[in-house]
């Protein structure tokens, strides 16, 4: 009799790339007259993954993340995975903003993967193992089906498809 086949749902982002993202950010807005005399920046929190863009007011915080989203998007940093807050102000010539890096499936989304599962009715069993979905079938075309599936809903959140046996 043949093992069963498994996969893992995953939702990783590699913070080198937005390193590299913020990076390609900060040498666009040294160079634009727009930013002029703003004191413009990005701070990566890498413990915490936060981004926080600091700048003189609202809309140049907002101009600014306009460029990180940019910026990351070229370097194929899945825009799903990148949660921003809002704008605030913290006196008269200061705004910060908070972007929320996600790392790893929330609960309630992997609870939302699990019953899309299994209202599929196909031949599998799914799982939540902390931040990760692992989905287990005997047939390969079954798991491939659970993909597609997957691919074709929008749960709000980036997913990759990893440790596929």
């Amino acid at each position: 009799m043949p093992a069963d086949s498994s996969f893992d749902i995953v939702s990783k982002v590699d913070l080198q790339e937005v390193l590299n993202g913020i990076n390609n950010a900060e040498k666009e807005i040294l160079n634009r007259y727009d930013f002029r005399d703003s004191n413009t920046s990005f701070d990566l929190k890498k413990e915490e993954r936060e981004i926080m863009i600091n700048s003189a007011d609202n809309f140049r915080v907002q101009s600014a993340l306009d460029v990180l989203l940019s910026k990351m998007a070229k370097r194929n940093v899945p825009l799903k995975a990148l949660t921003a807050g809002d704008p605030v102000e913290l006196s008269l010539k200061h705004a910060q903003l908070k972007v929320t890096i996600q790392d790893g499936i929330p609960q309630e989304k992997a609870k939302d993967i699990v019953k899309a599962i299994k209202d599929s009715k196909l031949k599998v069993q799914a799982s939540i193992q902390k931040d990760v979905v692992r989905v287990t079938g005997k047939s390969k075309d079954d798991l491939q089906a659970v993909m597609a599936l997957l691919k074709a809903k929008d749960f709000g959140i980036d997913m990759q498809f990893t440790n596929y046996r």
